[in-house]
């Protein structure tokens, strides 16, 4: 994003669409290069504080949004489930897997985060100016779905640990409890049975996570905000990032949902498979829960954009404007 009051902006380094302004970094006193080995690292960094905390904060609804998926006839709602929660665990039993969620979504946040970035800046590179700008959308498709590969293998051994901690009952309360049960009874393959369908479910959701994210901004400082980017306070960017980022989650939470009932399934029943959990599940059973993880991931997401947008503003990392066109492709149209 511009630096706010429009004063004078830094280029950081030509990157992207061919050292145009719609990639360059804009702000006042960059702390770091844009592009460099650190700034990547720092996004990272932003990335994991952002999914990390957001995730954990959130475990008591997920952890009802679970058990609504693997256990319809007891989780009959989300109201109805918290309360069934309560009185079989008490209040306590609302924050069970946190420990994996927490350690998981930060690894996972670090890699799609950092790595989108990365992804990001190369391929821009990749096509030059004008391919890059004309096909954005493709290219925000493409690096986070690059970034998210990745991501899920970080993801995949604690996101196994906490399905299991969360839907089956009498099996572990804790992490340190579960991991080693886990390992005993299936091997390595306990923590990585999930990935596929943890890729069907994450790749699409971080797609449009990103996609959507990036041309929501473009569109709502072009139609919404009564001024221009470069003339909107850090506070005001900050709150085009949130309402932008609960516009995108909304679209996460219905194209990943299928899936994520999937492996909800798959990671709570021993020798079960992703096909044989989707047709035992149905059409309409892998849509269950579906109000509780719109709430969920709408929240979360714009709390995660919010807060790596801030981890920027903090350590005055560069945050580039939203893409306008190289002039070569404007004097053409």
């Amino acid at each position: 994003m511009d630096d706010p009051g429009g004063h004078r902006a830094l280029q950081a380094r030509s990157v992207g669409l061919g050292g145009c302004r719609p990639w360059a970094a804009a702000v006042e006193e960059a702390s770091v290069e844009y592009g460099s080995a650190q700034y990547l690292l720092l996004c990272g960094l932003g990335g994991m504080l952002s999914c990390g905390l957001t995730h954990t904060v959130i475990v008591p609804l997920d952890l009802v949004k679970c058990r609504m998926q693997v256990d319809p006839g007891r989780y009959k709602g989300i109201l109805s489930g918290f309360g069934v929660t309560v009185c079989d665990d008490g209040l306590r039993g609302l924050v069970r897997g946190w420990a994996p969620t927490f350690f998981g979504y930060s690894l996972q946040g670090f890699f799609k985060f950092g790595l989108y970035e990365v992804f990001k800046i190369r391929y821009a590179e990749l096509l030059g100016p004008e391919k890059a700008y004309a096909w954005r959308t493709g290219l925000y498709l493409v690096a986070s779905a690059s970034a998210e590969f990745f991501a899920d293998i970080a993801l995949a051994p604690m996101e196994a640990v906490k399905v299991r901690v969360q839907t089956q009952p009498g099996f572990a309360s804790t992490l340190r409890a579960a991991a080693p049960r886990m390992y005993g009874e299936e091997g390595l393959w306990a923590f990585y049975k999930g990935v596929a369908p943890l890729w069907l479910r994450q790749i699409p959701y971080t797609m449009m996570k990103f996609a959507c994210f990036e041309r929501t901004v473009e569109a709502l400082y072009k139609y919404a905000v009564p001024k221009p980017q470069s003339q909107c306070t850090k506070a005001e960017q900050l709150g085009v990032t949130f309402v932008a980022g609960y516009i995108a989650g909304v679209f996460c939470a219905i194209v990943s949902h299928p899936a994520d009932s999937v492996v909800s399934v798959l990671n709570k029943e021993k020798g079960s498979t992703a096909l044989g959990v989707l047709q035992r599940l149905g059409f309409v059973g892998v849509w269950k829960g579906l109000f509780a993880r719109i709430l969920m991931i709408g929240t979360l997401t714009a709390l995660q954009w919010f807060i790596y947008d801030l981890v920027k503003v903090y350590l005055k990392l560069p945050r580039p404007p939203v893409a306008q066109g190289p002039e070569p492709l404007k004097k053409k149209k």
